[in-house]
């Protein structure tokens, strides 16, 4: 199945961005396309996570402009999945209290509040108790809160940083085919910045590899292989020619 015809979401243009004198990012241009899955792949110290950052706000840009379809950030709804899950969930709140909490900090009606997060305990299948605190869950339990809690006020854009780094095998496969159920019924845009190629690879349409800095693109590669992608994916033909091809550009950016 091809990929439809691609729309630009998010255009980065003019980017810059130096820490101490160096540069990581200079005059750095980037389109991504709307309600399409990006991954951001590179070298160590390339500044994967530094990107995905500038463009949720997080972390400001020296100069160069970022628009979300023609909009700012401000006028922009998105949500954001921590990679340290366990500073970025409140431990003070309950857990279910956790998911609502954009919603009632945007000042939604509580039955309207009450129903967004029932719908979101009924997409992800919740079998834990969520009246507990986060503190009380295991890990791949608060990763899933986190990524309840980012999907609640139903976001035009949701980044996603290192999702996978800190969950043992059988939760990265749960939170992949979560990932991609609420991809198919939403087509919400995702940005995830990944240190694994085969992650980088698994869920994307589209696979940004960067080089060593000053950070440039390396090749900005498509994988259309159609959804959903289960375990037996990476056994296809299809699969196993894209990794090894986005290794092969990795390996020549280490070495160049």
């Amino acid at each position: 199945m091809a990929l439809r015809r691609e729309r630009t979401h998010i255009t980065v243009r003019g980017l810059n961005k130096a820490f101490k004198g160096q540069p990581l990012y200079r005059d750095f241009d980037l389109d991504l396309p709307e309600g399409r899955i990006v991954s951001i792949f590179g070298p160590n110290g390339c500044g994967k996570s530094t990107l995905m950052n500038m463009i949720a706000g997080l972390i400001p840009v020296d100069s160069g402009s970022i628009l979300f379809d023609g909009k700012s950030l401000k006028q922009t709804v998105i949500g954001y999945v921590f990679q340290q899950y366990r500073e970025a969930l409140f431990p003070w709140l309950k857990s279910i209290d956790n998911i609502a909490y954009p919603l009632r900090r945007a000042g939604m009606p509580e039955p309207a509040v009450k129903a967004r997060v029932e719908e979101l305990i009924a997409s992800f299948e919740i079998q834990f108790d969520l009246n507990r605190y986060p503190y009380e869950l295991s890990g791949g339990q608060q990763q899933t809160v986190c990524i309840m809690r980012a999907l609640a006020p139903r976001p035009e854009v949701l980044f996603l940083d290192e999702p996978f780094s800190a969950l043992d095998y059988e939760m990265t496969l749960f939170i992949r085919e979560k990932l991609q159920e609420i991809y198919l019924k939403s087509g919400v845009t995702m940005v995830i910045v990944s240190h694994d190629l085969e992650d980088a690879v698994y869920l994307a349409d589209k696979v940004l590899l960067l080089t060593r800095r000053p950070t440039r693109i390396a090749e900005y590669m498509t994988f259309d292989m159609p959804r959903p992608r289960t375990p037996d994916s990476m056994s296809d033909p299809r699969f196993v020619a894209a990794k090894a091809h986005a290794l092969d550009v990795f390996r020549r950016e280490v070495k160049g």
